[in-house]
């Protein structure tokens, strides 16, 4: 039942910042309202039965290294009880390998959670695995907090500003130049596609580089049970601390929500604009209409009788497998989406969820998820092409496929609306747009409205399910509200 007195704060949407947002806020003694227009909570946090009966797959989110090594979720300890109050604490569960990097005729690059390991398995590229991705991991939690918190003071000033030397430089120039054998480039390259930006473009070797680190810093674990319970123990701890919810309702309209002080939107541009309308200055309405979107995503699911067949049998203990061959051709399949056209051999980013988490299927079965990166709005059907890539390194695998579901970008925004053309990641990842998020700004969550405020993933840091727009948002909110 809504409050009839209205609320001191109401967060619409619940994805991963705007969940975040909404316990920071009622955790500070807020009253807060949050609401969603789907069904079930989560966002990019959802769990569903898509292929067949006992098999969970993610819509979304699987791997959670930024969710684990975030400061806002390790603040909110979601891996304690809360008392009374609906699911069991969140449980993470790690693959023998974080990620595998398949190559043709020659084994995988495996990246370990030990860091030795992985750059001795290098041969000569053991010394810039340890000089670029080990001094980041060995930074530790600050420079994860200076770089996912990119407008604060860095807690990590020297370890910054050696990071962003080699993070500033496209990911084609890094690889070719420290790294000497096609083994360590390509394997830079697949963390580096991530960023869904042509690899020749400043900053891709920044997310290359960073997502390596947190391999060796914290693991890539999944959730046991899926991503869902992520989002479930969000909620519980929410109205925990007396927070109310609401799903299945899409807001139209800032009018339509109950009277607040605060208003937090878990929205990117384009939904702002249209439940705002004209309470924002036409100045800033011009801003966020002009907010880039990325490429968009082909994503599959498959239930499969047994593990996956690779060629190099210890890509089967990995829980992410990035699907391209060499740098070369991995930077050629980005370059071909950056430029509007779908590639005939995608990049293809692949998890194995039942290595590290058995629940998700029954027995001696298995989920398996594939996307590739395509053109933002595209309707092209991906799943030869995505299928072939999985064959190339694992001959036999459409043998084992008992179901397979797709998601196309169209079916994605559908389902959220703020898959913009099925982005992910809130916006497109480039250099000018991280500092422009939507807008430049010192705060650049707050919006000229008095008390209304945007806290999704096309704030800074952007995309990926770390809560860090929500936290920075409710912050910022609370701070001024206090000051009010």
């Amino acid at each position: 039942m809504i409050r009839p007195d209205g609320f001191d704060a109401v967060v619409v949407g619940s994805g991963p910042n705007g969940l975040v947002a909404a316990v920071t806020m009622a955790e500070a003694g807020r009253r807060v309202l949050l609401v969603e227009a789907a069904d079930r909570f989560g966002g990019g946090l959802r769990t569903e039965e898509l292929t067949l009966p006992g098999f969970r797959h993610d819509v979304c989110a699987t791997v959670l290294a930024l969710a684990v090594a975030s400061p806002a979720f390790r603040a909110l300890r979601l891996d304690q009880p809360v008392a009374g109050h609906g699911p069991p604490p969140v449980e993470w569960a790690h693959a023998p390998i974080a990620a595998a990097h398949p190559l043709d005729k020659q084994p995988a690059v495996l990246v370990h959670r030990d860091l030795e390991r992985t750059a001795g398995e290098l041969g000569q590229d053991s010394a810039a695995w340890r000089a670029t991705v080990g001094a980041a991991a060995r930074a530790g939690d600050p420079l994860v907090d200076t770089l996912l918190a990119p407008l604060s003071l860095p807690r990590a000033p020297l370890g910054a500003a050696r990071f962003g030397a080699l993070a500033a430089l496209p990911a084609t120039v890094l690889g070719r130049t420290l790294f000497r054998t096609e083994r360590g480039r390509a394997v830079l390259a697949g963390m580096a596609a991530h960023s869904m930006l042509d690899l020749r473009s400043p900053i891709t070797s920044g997310y290359g580089l960073m997502l390596a680190a947190l391999a060796h810093h914290v693991g890539w674990p999944v959730a046991v049970g899926g991503s869902q319970s992520v989002a479930d123990a969000l909620v519980a701890r929410l109205v925990a601390n007396g927070g109310e919810v609401v799903g299945g309702w899409a807001v139209r309209d800032l009018q339509e929500l109950p009277p607040a002080r605060l208003v937090l939107l878990d929205l990117t541009p384009r939904q702002v604009l249209a439940v705002a309308g004209d309470r924002l200055p036409p100045r800033y309405r011009r801003r966020l209409s002009r907010f880039r979107y990325g490429p968009g995503v082909f994503k599959l699911d498959w239930a499969l009788s047994g593990p996956v067949p690779w060629s190099d049998p210890s890509v089967s203990r990995a829980g992410t497998v990035h699907l391209g061959g060499t740098l070369d051709e991995i930077a050629l399949s980005e370059a071909e989406v950056a430029a509007g056209r779908h590639p005939a051999r995608p990049y293809v980013l692949l998890t194995q969820p039942t290595v590290a988490d058995p629940t998700r299927a029954p027995a001696s079965r298995h989920v398996l998820w594939a996307y590739c990166h395509v053109p933002n709005g595209s309707g092209r059907d991906m799943t030869e092409a995505i299928e072939a890539q999985i064959e190339r390194f694992a001959p036999g695998f459409r043998d084992l496929v008992l179901a397979r579901h797709a998601l196309g970008p169209a079916d994605l925004e559908a389902r959220n609306a703020n898959l913009v053309g099925g982005d992910i990641g809130g916006g497109e990842a480039s250099l000018s747009q991280f500092a422009r998020r939507p807008r430049y700004s010192p705060h650049p969550w707050a919006t000229p409205v008095p008390g209304l405020y945007i806290c999704s993933a096309s704030t800074p840091p952007g995309g990926g399910a770390h809560g860090m727009g929500g936290w920075q948002a409710a912050r910022l909110a609370l701070r001024r509200d206090r000051q009010a």
